[in-house]
């Protein structure tokens, strides 16, 4: 087994994830089976019990686990499935120890961070290497992101771990790849080195010297400054090499094998790869980089949610959305609108942020009503669903987005007034949305439905069609409330057909409405499964319903001819990282704006204040660390 530690200076968020991604991308593309492991030193078990304002949003798996949503980046990059340990926390390592200590593991002896703390780590990371993550094939290479940045306090017992675990693997078998800032200060424009020399220093110092230096900036760095990186840092010129802020994250495998990574890689862990590579090498990400800047028909988006403040908070239905929008050849243009900017309380009190909200959700192609808990926001996404519903808007809700599309067609349709789930309110007359029988009250961590389930589709529909038309599929869910049985037959009766159960029938999976171009809404989150390569198939239908091309694509069951060619070749499997990565930009946004179904602002535009981004066309620009 080969070992890729990836590591971070100067400041967080500076790209190690998509770096991590891409030596996985050129390696893969070279035939290795390649595995990833996060390690977040946060004191936490697990992402589960996060604030979506914290971390962004909670990355589920297949097997359950809750985790941060850099892995679900891995997947989507590398199309893998990961597991719950492929994520390790200091919470989880100082568990396991105590779990240990307290059965008499340790024979009595006194436990501390050297060695029980790194040597549990150590286990754990050569126990996850060899998992299978895809085709049942055991990786060769394990790449590892350590978290956070060189010196951070909570990550010091894993990088003695690493330091004593290059001499247990063998040098030839560990590499260190450390992403460093190089940045240029407006006042001169000139890089400035010493902070990578100050961060490589202090990473020598606790016993790891690097193998590779990337040195992330906001422009291009001249040969003059990689040699002065070599001086001071103990490297050799090609081993230090630069990746500046691009128009796209499809460019940095390119840009890292243009620089020659595959082959410092290769000699350093001796892994006997061809020289030269087989003509056509990468040739796919450098169709689809290009694919994606020469895509210029827009398709506006509305995203309705609770948390819009973060971006990173909807990182996976961002990206699900990316992925169809190109499958169908148009470029997202996504708005974000709080929920609550749609409610009537806020049309008494800040007359400006309503109107604006809703001018933004009227002017908008489709509507995406996403997954949340607790009440804020419920009211803002009913209203969204009513008015989707009733003006013949394609709409795809997500979990709470199901809930709430069915307590507003209660409400609205059925004329049962005080319909509502009982997450707001447990003393309902009608509780259309009831807590599952499994929740355990008390206890918010790991106590949902989570992971994989199978989902049966009932009779003929366009979600159905969508899946190709199959019996039955596996979804990823993390939800406790679901839609009451009880009430069902009564909803289908008004033209709400629930097309997808569990297989016990109880647990209504994907609702879709009669004689409406796209109105669907699934109990399951569909973005967790979605790649460049295959678009999940519920976001596929909405993009397609936007721009007016669903009915044709479910006739002939393929886009057209001229469309494909248009999108010249396949999609590769890539996408990025977040958080310590060149992902989405975590930055804290205002809350919203837009114009009203009741008065119309002519004219008025969206704003970038108080709630709705303005217009912003997602090409997933690397900007110091982040994606825009």
């Amino acid at each position: 087994m080969k070992y890729i530690l990836v590591t971070g200076g100067v400041i967080s968020g500076v790209g190690k994830g998509v770096i991590a991604s891409s030596f996985g991308t050129l390696l893969s593309a070279c035939g290795i089976p390649i595995t990833c492991i996060k390690i977040d030193p946060y004191i936490n078990i697990d992402a589960g019990t996060f604030s979506p304002f914290e971390h962004g949003e909670v990355y589920v798996l297949d097997d359950g686990g809750e985790v941060d949503l850099d892995l679900g980046n891995y997947e989507r990059f590398l199309d893998v499935v990961l597991h719950r340990h492929n994520n390790i926390t200091t919470g989880k390592v100082y568990k396991n120890v105590i779990d240990g200590e307290r059965e008499g593991k340790y024979l009595g002896k006194t436990v501390q961070v050297v060695p029980h703390i790194t040597d549990e780590i150590q286990e754990w990371v050569e126990r996850v290497a060899k998992t299978p993550v895809k085709d049942n094939v055991e990786p060769k290479v394990c790449i590892i992101e350590l978290g956070g940045t060189i010196g951070d306090i909570e990550g010091m017992p894993f990088v003695e771990a690493f330091r004593q675990f290059q001499f247990r693997v063998k040098k030839e078998n560990f590499c260190v790849a450390h992403v460093s800032l190089v940045p240029s200060p407006r006042a001169t424009g000139e890089p400035k080195t010493k902070p990578t020399q100050a961060s490589v220093r202090e990473l020598r110092g606790l016993g790891l010297s690097p193998d590779l230096i990337v040195c992330r900036s906001e422009n291009p760095i001249g040969d003059e400054v990689k040699e002065k990186i070599s001086n001071f840092c103990h490297v050799a010129p090609e081993q230090v090499i630069t990746i500046p802020d691009l128009s796209s994250i499809y460019h940095v495998p390119l840009m890292m094998e243009q620089a020659g990574v595959v082959d410092i890689v290769n000699e350093r862990l001796q892994l006997n790869l061809a020289v030269p590579r087989p003509p056509g090498f990468m040739q796919s990400w450098r169709d689809l980089a290009e694919r994606v800047e020469n895509v210029y028909k827009k398709v506006n988006i509305a995203l309705v949610g609770k948390y819009t403040r973060l971006e990173d908070a909807y990182a996976s239905v961002s990206k699900a959305l990316i992925h169809a929008s190109i499958a169908v050849g148009y470029k997202l243009e996504l708005k974000f609108i709080e929920a609550c900017n749609l409610e009537r309380d806020v049309k008494r009190q800040n007359p400006h942020l309503y109107y604006d909200a809703w001018h933004t959700l009227t002017n908008s192609h489709g509507i995406i009503v996403p997954g949340g808990f607790g009440t804020r926001g419920v009211e803002g996404k009913m209203r969204a669903c009513q008015w989707s519903r009733e003006n013949k808007k394609p709409m795809l809700g997500i979990c709470l987005g199901l809930q709430v599309a069915v307590i507003e067609f209660a409400r609205n349709v059925l004329k049962l007034e005080d319909a509502a789930s009982t997450e707001v309110d447990e003393d309902t007359p009608h509780p259309l949305v009831i807590d599952m029988p499994e929740h355990n009250p008390g206890s918010y961590g790991a106590t949902m439905r989570l992971g994989k389930r199978t989902t049966i589709f009932k009779g003929d529909s366009k979600i159905r069609k969508l899946y190709n038309g199959v019996d039955t599929i596996e979804e990823r869910h993390r939800h406790r409330y679901e839609v009451n049985p009880d009430y069902v037959a009564q909803l289908e009766k008004h033209g709400m057909r629930f097309v997808g159960h569990d297989k016990d029938k109880q647990r209504m999976e994907i609702m879709e409405l009669d004689n409406h171009p796209y109105y669907v809404a699934t109990q399951f989150h569909p973005e967790y499964l979605s790649r460049p390569l295959k678009p999940a198939p519920a976001f596929l239908g909405l993009i397609l319903a936007a721009v007016g091309k669903l009915d044709g694509y479910l006739t002939t069951g393929q886009l057209r001819r001229q469309q494909l060619n248009n999108q010249n070749h396949q999609l590769l499997a890539c996408e990025s990282s977040s958080d310590d990565d060149l992902q989405h930009q975590r930055r804290t946004r205002p809350l919203s704006t837009g114009g009203s179904p009741e008065k119309s602002k002519k004219g008025a535009s969206p704003t970038k204040q108080n709630g709705v981004s303005a217009p912003t066309t997602v090409t997933e620009t690397i900007t110091n660390g982040k994606t825009a």
